[in-house]
């Protein structure tokens, strides 16, 4: 199904258009949805048409921002609308709108958006990295309650989360093989429920498992089913304190980033990086640190996918009228006069705002030089729980980048192995992007043929995996004589995303001492503990959950299947795992009914917490395992 021509519709208009629907109706939904691509067609003044007969055509007009934003916007000529199956399915097929886009630009008098790591001025605990066995949650774990300084929640909000906790409950109870239209309506409804009772946070969280729900059902060549099951525990983490009353402020999120004043700021580039998002937005974020070591993000992103992207990275800088373009920035400096920042270290574009250019700062020499000295397992512990305390991945705002030396091994499959220098671990080096059009994949498969090559790296831990980074950007090692050789004006660093490293940026020739092999020749990546653990068993029953449903999880209860799980779990000493993950499968095939067959407690509440505690505790280990890695 195709549905570029359709315009993207905002969550509330669609859940009013299914929520219209009798009974009967709905059953036919998701099969009227599958032929609407097919339909729709280009009519006059930017509106949309699908036909689906001589008398019938849908009409979408889009408002100004794009969007259909209300429900005036979406007309059905049969007899039966707006309570029509025509008008609901061409909604339903059409992509859901970015509710942060519809509500006016998020900066102070700009348009500019953006999405990308901060710097963070609080220490977050570190993750532990000993033999200790990681803490095992309850199925709703405690959320932070209201402190002397905050606002507790309000009544609405707590309905609110309640609503939420239910749908995604239910949502998860069906799995995406009956996660159709009318269980992503329900989704739709508790999501603009929150967002009325400013919990933005929680809105965005349920948006994520509808994209995820509808992604997995066209299965989208880019979706993972892991991602799904993220995108789940994270709704249901984030509902569960929320219904209970017991979450504080913290929960609640900010549908905008509040600036404040910074007064006078001296910032220097680190390197920039493409963004290009799933749902046609595209721009260039830029790295700054600042001279007391807090890092800064100065983005630039609308609506323009990969093209915006790619010509983003050398657009002008819309600070201050200030002169240098985003290649420059991140190579130069900023003295910023009336600087506004927003508490995750997004630089605002206020009218008061005057920036003046400066001479940029090599990366062997302060500030920026602390970056690559810091330990690595203590800059990837603070990632991780930066990444638990915001709920969000590691390119999240507050999440830092992370600076290394190391020396290459070679290709291992579809990655880089390298050694980080001094006695460090073995990491693996994949691409930040993953777009072909994107250099990120081509310049690491040059340094690949290169082993030996010392490479100054600063990049993106990646979370999910073990000791394994996503570089931003390269550049030669201090002392080193086997390392790259770049032009005058990269001013000794190379922004992976956009510029293209050549042949004659390395040294054909390896000094004495070094790896002098002239191919890349198979390299093993050394252990990871995270494949090898039996975890991977706990998150297959878990990934069933959501593919299947309740009804998937319960059949893994029946025969020797659940034994055959347990087991190598409770032998590798994970014995909260094994039990939570027993737990989850008796709970699905808990169906209590009475003498005439109905359901005694037909709620999905009980099996959204088992599958919860199962999911949190997975969490919990994979991060403890990840962090092993580093040390």
């Amino acid at each position: 199904m195709s549905t570029e021509l359709l315009p993207p519709v905002a969550p509330e208009v669609l859940a009013g258009a299914v929520e219209q629907l009798t009974a009967r109706l709905r059953k036919k939904l998701d099969a009227t949805i599958a032929e609407c691509g097919e339909r729709a067609a280009a009519g006059a003044d930017g509106a949309v048409e699908v036909r689906f007969g001589e008398d019938t055509v849908v009409t979408l007009r889009p408002g100004p921002s794009g969007a259909v934003t209300e429900a005036g916007q979406a007309v059905c000529g049969c007899l039966l609308a707006p309570r029509c199956l025509h008008r609901a399915a061409v909604l339903g097929a059409a992509p859901i709108a970015d509710v942060s886009g519809l509500s006016g630009p998020a900066e102070p008098e700009t348009d500019a958006s953006a999405r990308s790591g901060g710097g963070a001025d609080e220490e977050p605990a570190a993750v532990p990295a000993g033999p200790t066995a990681p803490h095992t949650p309850s199925p709703a774990s405690p959320a932070p309650s209201a402190g002397p300084g905050e606002t507790a929640l309000t009544p609405a909000q707590t309905r609110a989360g309640t609503a939420l906790w239910e749908a995604a409950a239910e949502a998860l109870s069906a799995g995406v093989a009956a996660g159709g239209a009318v269980v992503q309506a329900e989704l739709l409804r508790a999501a603009h429920s929150a967002r009325l009772a400013g919990l933005p946070r929680a809105e965005a969280a349920a948006l994520r498992v509808v994209r995820g729900l509808r992604a997995a059902r066209d299965r989208s060549q880019g979706q993972r089913l892991g991602d799904l099951a993220d995108a789940f525990r994270e709704l249901l983490a984030g509902a569960a304190p929320l219904a209970s009353g017991t979450a504080g402020a913290a929960w609640a999120g900010g549908a905008r980033r509040a600036y404040e004043q910074g007064g006078s700021l001296r910032v220097y580039g680190l390197c920039r990086e493409p963004v290009l998002s799933a749902t046609g937005y595209g721009g260039v974020t830029t790295h700054l640190l600042g001279t007391d070591g807090i890092g800064f993000t100065l983005s630039d992103v609308r609506p323009g996918g990969l093209g915006r992207a790619r010509g983003a990275g050398s657009a002008s800088v819309a600070l201050g009228g200030g002169i240098l373009d985003h290649a420059g920035l991140a190579r130069g400096g900023l003295l910023i006069a009336g600087a506004t920042v927003s508490a995750d270290g997004r630089l605002g574009a206020g009218r008061s705002v005057r920036a003046t250019p400066l001479r940029g700062v090599d990366w062997s020499k302060a500030p920026v030089a602390a970056l690559f000295a810091r330990p690595v397992h203590e800059a990837v512990a603070e990632a991780l729980s930066v990444a638990e305390e915001s709920g969000t991945g590691p390119d999240a705002p507050g999440a830092g980048l992370l600076g290394c030396d190391v020396e290459v091994a070679g290709a291992a499959g579809d990655h880089l192995v390298a050694r980080v220098l001094g006695g460090g671990p073995l990491v693996r080096l994949r691409p930040a992007h993953p777009h072909p059009e994107l250099p990120h994949a081509a310049n690491l498969r040059l340094i690949a043929a290169f082993p030996g090559l010392a490479l100054r790296v600063l990049g993106r831990p990646d979370l999910d995996r073990a000791a394994t980074l996503r570089p931003l950007a390269v550049g030669p090692v201090p002392g080193a004589a086997y390392t790259l050789r770049l032009p005058e004006e990269w001013r000794g660093r190379a922004d992976l995303g956009y510029d293209r490293l050549q042949g004659d940026n390395i040294p054909r020739v390896a000094p004495a001492g070094t790896d002098a092999r002239t191919g890349p020749g198979p390299v093993t990546a050394g252990p990871d503990p995270l494949a090898d653990a039996p975890l991977w068993r706990v998150r297959r029953l878990l990934e069933t959950g959501v593919a299947g449903g309740r009804r998937a999880v319960a059949e893994a209860a029946r025969g020797t299947e659940t034994a055959g799980f347990a087991v190598p779990l409770r032998r590798a000493g994970l014995v909260g795992a094994a039990r939570l993950a027993q737990d989850l499968t008796a709970e699905a095939d808990r169906r209590p009914r009475d003498s005439f067959g109905r359901l005694l407690d037909p709620s999905a509440d009980g099996y959204a917490r088992a599958w919860l505690a199962s999911a949190a505790h997975l969490a919990a280990a994979e991060r403890f395992l990840v962090a092993a890695s580093w040390n």
